[in-house]
């Protein structure tokens, strides 16, 4: 009697975490164009806005150049080139010195490059611009307890199978090597299925409002 004695093949997953290629100007781009398509609560926002920069300028680019040890980005392997690049989640292991250096070394020449009232008004890059111009600090209280914050944006092609949880996990493990014992981030206050699953990960709502929630890096 023969037997067939079943092989074992190890196939690579699709989906990998690797840090952000920062100097790569391809990458660069293609972490912009991912910014602006997940721009309006995470719809694509590229079609309401006239400056495909302007997103990123605000929200990611700052991060990519003072901070991109803490810069991972998700990997389609089933696709070649920049457009592998899915989705990215970016930190600051301080936001309040991260604040300091923004106003130094960053906002000026932003507001340089968008003008106050340079936007159509009551355009979708009016209220962007708007942000640039009329900025706040973080509260202290929030700051002293979770120091430092993230945001993280994946394409649709890159959500579910665990990739937002294991990008998350990523970032986390490389604030707790720094020593960092918490983290928080802002989702909008009706956004209750992004609140639902950050919560399910272990944050917890701060103040009344519910847009900013924390987490204990330490537990």
């Amino acid at each position: 009697m023969n037997e067939t004695i079943p092989t074992t093949t190890t196939s690579q997953p699709r989906f990998t975490i690797r840090p952000a290629q920062t100097t790569d100007p391809a990458e660069v781009d293609r972490l912009y164009d991912i910014c602006l398509r997940t721009g309006a609560s995470g719809e694509d926002a590229s079609p309401l806005s006239e400056r495909p920069r302007l997103l990123g300028d605000v929200y990611l680019g700052a991060y990519l150049r003072l901070e991109p040890e803490l810069a991972f980005v998700l990997v389609d392997g089933s696709v070649e080139g920049p457009e592998a690049v899915v989705g990215y989640v970016i930190g600051t292991r301080d936001t309040a010195a991260f604040e300091e250096t923004l106003e130094r070394e960053w906002w000026p020449e932003v507001e340089q490059r968008y003008p106050a009232g340079s936007a159509p008004e009551g355009s979708y890059d009016a209220g962007i611009v708007s942000r640039v111009h009329d900025r706040s600090r973080t509260d202290p209280a929030v700051v002293a307890e979770f120091p430092a914050h993230l945001h993280v944006d994946l394409l649709p092609e890159g959500q579910g199978g665990g990739n937002g949880r294991r990008m998350l996990e990523t970032l986390f493990d490389a604030l707790r090597d720094l020593g960092v014992p918490g983290v928080h981030l802002g989702v909008g206050a009706d956004n209750t299925r992004a609140i639902g699953f950050y919560e399910h990960l272990g944050f917890r709502r701060l103040g009344d409002g519910g847009w900013q929630l924390g987490l204990d890096l330490r537990r």
